[in-house]
């Protein structure tokens, strides 16, 4: 890991003091919010360990991401909100990427209550100007507006890589059907509609086009009507083209390496799965939106019956435009997102009131967002991101060296790197930091970043031959090839 100094001098670069929206907080808020900026935590510590915590600015310049915005919500209120980074407000507009999916999702929704669209009819049958291909998967199980908001339509195109700015935009249509100048592929359906959880952005291309063809009007005019203006967003907007004003206050992505990204950011016209521009205070008005009416209170938007929908899995883990999460006393809901130079989380709890909006300039920003969010479920009491302790066993120079070399894992080059006791794995799958192991025994380790085991595998009392990546419930093999 980066000494110390290191980091404080880079820190001293890149970040400014932090921007606080509103009045001063009270002595006591102030006092929590300095635990937070203080307290961050890698998902996994080192039992015994002293001074494991974590400065908020020396992480941003660790992960090399320029600026990040913070919303905190608590008692069914923003608490406060802050902005850490040269010439960035909390009222500085990020990319929420795919986080656009949980508002375009309250969007369609609001049609549904409206009973302008159905969620289980035909979505063929509600569309105009452009169907879903038939094909012998979609004339068995018709596709609906639910599987679509749920990821289980069967359709293809994972994500969009967007347009740089000095490239044309493609029209919906382009899109849907993979014609230049779209750089993704036809959306299309693959496999049994229904039959399997599958993240498509292909799918929430195809609810932009229903919902601007049943609202009568384009997309972004419906989802200000609809959604961002009764939710009070003041600052968001699904518009590709922004104004004057608003490119005033756009923070600028960055690549890994912490180099701007080429005009400053990708637009997205693919509106309803990445094309929402926003804030974390804005964002976090969806969140308090979901817990009214979850909770029985009157929504703005959403009645009861409606956030109980969205908050019910269908396939996978995930409701209608938000991952869910049944934990007993109350239902967890999120929504990551990555959009070239971007990251974003967000994040609310039904019943306690609680949750938070995280937004990033930096393809790094993932890391550091997650260290935020064991920062705050321990200040806040949430009940996950608990932070794990594992006990390490000094490393072995020797046993390190015979371990040393490159893998292939996922079809991408990992580095298994020994310096002396130490041992680092590094991968463009994990971005442009490496990452230390620590060792369990002489073939079993843990990292700290990421709650992952690495297990080295030999050929009887031969060399190492690869490795095996465990993450949760799913096991990555790897294979050595030098």
């Amino acid at each position: 890991m980066t000494p110390r100094l290191m980091l404080l001098r880079a820190a001293a670069v890149l970040c400014a003091l932090p921007a606080l929206v509103g009045h001063a907080k009270p002595a006591a808020e102030e006092v929590r919010i300095a635990r937070v900026e203080t307290g961050l935590s890698a998902p996994v510590v080192i039992k015994g360990v002293a001074g494991q915590k974590m400065d908020l600015r020396e992480r941003m310049a660790f992960h090399k991401v320029p600026a990040v915005s913070i919303a905190l919500i608590d008692h069914g209120k923003v608490q406060w909100a802050r902005a850490y980074g040269t010439a960035i407000t909390p009222e500085t507009l990020f990319q929420a990427a795919s986080i656009s999916k949980s508002v375009s999702a309250i969007g369609a929704l609001q049609l549904v209550q409206q009973g302008k669209l159905s969620l289980d009819a035909p979505a063929n049958d509600q569309l105009a100007a452009w169907k879903i291909p038939d094909n012998d998967f979609t004339r068995a199980t018709p596709v609906t507006l639910r599987m679509l908001l749920n990821h289980s339509a069967g359709l293809t195109v994972h994500g969009y890589d967007g347009y740089p700015q000095d490239r044309p935009l493609p029209s919906l249509l382009q899109v849907l059907d993979g014609v230049p100048p779209a750089n993704s592929a036809p959306v299309r359906v693959d496999v049994q509609p229904g039959s399997l959880w599958r993240y498509s952005g292909g799918g929430y291309s195809v609810v932009q086009l229903l919902m601007a063809e049943t609202a009568g009007q384009p997309f972004d005019r419906y989802m200000q009507q609809a959604v961002l203006g009764p939710l009070g967003m003041k600052h968001s907007t699904f518009d590709v083209t922004l104004t004057p004003a608003q490119r005033t206050r756009v923070a600028t992505g960055h690549a890994s390496d912490g180099t701007p990204v080429a005009g400053g950011w990708h637009r997205y016209p693919e509106s309803a799965a990445a094309g929402l521009w926003t804030t974390p205070t804005d964002l976090a008005q969806v969140v308090l939106e979901v817990q009214r009416a979850a909770d029985g209170a009157s929504g703005k938007v959403l009645s009861h019956d409606t956030a109980q929908t969205m908050l019910t899995r269908g396939l996978g883990e995930y409701g209608l435009g938000l991952y869910v999460e049944d934990l007993g006393d109350r239902t967890s809901f999120a929504h990551s997102g990555g959009t070239t130079g971007f990251r974003a989380q967000l994040y609310g709890y039904t019943h306690s009131g609680q949750g938070a909006v995280i937004m990033t300039n930096s393809d790094n920003g993932a890391a550091l967002i997650s260290e935020i969010l064991a920062s705050l479920s321990a200040e806040y009491g949430w009940p996950e991101f608990k932070v794990i302790e594992k006990v390490a066993v000094a490393g072995d120079a020797r046993n390190n060296q015979q371990i040393a070399g490159t893998y292939q894992l996922l079809g991408k080059p990992a580095l298994l790197i020994a310096e002396g006791e130490r041992l680092y794995l590094q991968s463009a799958l994990f971005g442009a930091q490496r990452l230390e192991l620590h060792a369990q025994s002489s073939t079993a380790f843990f990292m700290t970043d990421q709650n992952m085991l690495l297990n080295v595998q030999r050929s009887g009392d031969g060399p190492v031959t690869g490795f095996a990546l465990v993450r949760g419930a799913n096991t990555y093999m790897a294979t050595r090839s030098e």
